[in-house]
Order: C-alpha cells, then sequence, then structure tokens
C-alpha cells in the first residue's frame, strides 16, 4: 500500500465537500470515497471525520438525514448544499492558487 500523507489544516472539510459531489453518502462511504479516489494515500481518522461532518452540517454546508446503509444498518446521510458548493468552489480557488505558489517556490534552483 502506498505511505498515507497527512492533510494541512482546512483541507479535510474541502476534501468531504468534494466527496458530497458525487451525492449523499454516510461518513463510512465519505471516508472511503476519499481513499479511492486519492489512489489509497489518505485515508480520514474517525475522530477527525465526524467533528468535521458536525461542523459543516452546523456551518449550513450539509445537510443530514437518518436513512439505511447498503447494510441494512441505520446511518446518518450528508447531503451537499447550495451553500456548501459555493463553499466548496471557493475553497478550491484558494488551494489551487495556494498550490501554484508552493509549485513555483519549489521549482526554484537554490543559489
Amino acid at each position: 500500500m502506498p505511505g498515507r500523507v497527512d492533510l494541512l489544516h482546512g483541507t479535510l472539510d474541502m476534501l468531504v465537500l468534494q466527496a458530497l459531489t458525487s451525492g449523499p453518502m454516510h461518513g463510512f462511504g465519505i471516508n472511503r470515497w476519499i481513499e479511492q479516489q486519492s489512489g489509497d494515500h489518505l485515508a480520514i481518522e474517525e475522530g477527525a471525520l465526524y467533528p468535521a461532518l458536525h461542523r459543516l452540517h452546523r456551518r449550513g454546508w450539509v445537510d443530514a438525514a437518518w436513512g439505511t446503509s447498503d447494510n441494512k444498518r441505520r446511518a446518518k446521510f450528508y447531503n451537499l448544499t447550495d451553500a456548501g458548493r459555493a463553499e466548496l468552489a471557493a475553497r478550491v480557488r484558494s488551494w489551487r492558487a495556494a498550490t501554484s505558489a508552493v509549485n513555483r517556490i519549489l521549482r526554484t534552483q537554490p543559489a
């Protein structure tokens, strides 16, 4: 398995919002989506994921409703709101600007 990487502060919220662009998901599904999309380089600890989901819900960026998972268990499903889509777009713009700046710095040659 490839090595895992640590996330920068604030990245988790953006990744969760991005995961929910695929449609409603419960916490385990969100975590699995992030793992799969990252080529198994990212895995989110439950102790970080669920507080993030509650934070996103409090901010109005996701809705939550109880439902039944594929394995017939009761689970809370999260859905991206319009405000969440707008927040995701803003965060993606900011992320791209920051990573572009860091990449420029990393391409510089030592003196």
